[in-house]
């Protein structure tokens, strides 16, 4: 099982090449390059360093939301591309779950928060079995005003762990709560392919699978364009 995983869902892009549960080989750009000028170039170095060739993988493993809607068709339209032209399978992985994946504290609540503007946040609160160390989804995806997510988890009274790309944003908003909390190191703040296929394997012995027709991003909502199309209609009506 050779496993090509993406994740271009926020602002960094990332690829990562795992063989069954072993991690080949990982590449992570966070800058402001585009990330369709990005992500081929760096799926190509990355094969090309651990001698693997397209015709290899068996599997690709991509973000499906939520998160950026320009990032996500962007890895999207790379993985139905690749996997089309390969006759191989799409492994749909929840970027809050990737991203909730990459630390491991089975003490603490687990929230990652991804910036949706307007004071919103994508987000989903996540725990470890205490006996496995497997992840748990604790609650819904969802699009929520961050004030009402910090008022959420001071109700629950545990500590909890912040990463994502708004965490930093939103920093001294948290520590304005009554929240006992810490935020994840710089390696890891941010989405990692590696976890997307780490998770990945889970869900190929699942049968969470899908083919190259199939594949399509969840977003929560709708895009800012397709709102402040809407805008105009809601006056018109009233």
């Amino acid at each position: 099982m050779n496993i090509l995983a993406i994740d271009t869902s926020g602002k960094a892009v990332t690829a990562a090449l795992a063989r069954e549960d072993v991690l080949l080989g990982e590449m992570f750009i966070n800058s402001a390059q585009n990330h369709s000028v990005t992500l081929m170039p760096m799926i190509k170095r990355l094969m090309d360093s651990v001698s693997m060739k397209p015709a290899d993988l068996t599997h690709i493993a991509c973000a499906s939301g939520p998160g950026s809607f320009t990032g996500l068709r962007i890895g999207a339209g790379t993985a139905k591309a690749l996997a089309y032209a390969l006759d191989i399978p799409i492994v749909p992985v929840p970027t809050l779950d990737a991203l909730a994946y990459n630390v491991f504290d089975a003490q603490s609540i687990t929230v990652p928060i991804m910036d949706a503007r307007r004071r919103q946040v994508y987000t989903a609160y996540y725990e470890r079995n205490s006996e496995n160390g497997d992840l748990i989804r604790m609650s819904e995806y969802r699009a929520a005003d961050i004030t009402d997510v910090l008022m959420e988890l001071a109700e629950l009274n545990r500590p909890v762990i912040f990463l994502g790309d708004a965490a930093p944003v939103y920093k001294d908003v948290i520590q304005k709560h009554h929240i006992k909390c810490l935020f994840a190191p710089p390696p890891v703040m941010l989405q990692r392919a590696s976890s997307a296929a780490g998770l990945a394997v889970k869900l190929i012995y699942e049968g969470k699978i899908t083919d190259a027709g199939g594949f399509v991003p969840f977003y929560l909502r709708q895009s800012q364009a397709e709102r402040e199309r809407q805008e105009p209609l809601k006056y018109k009506c009233h």
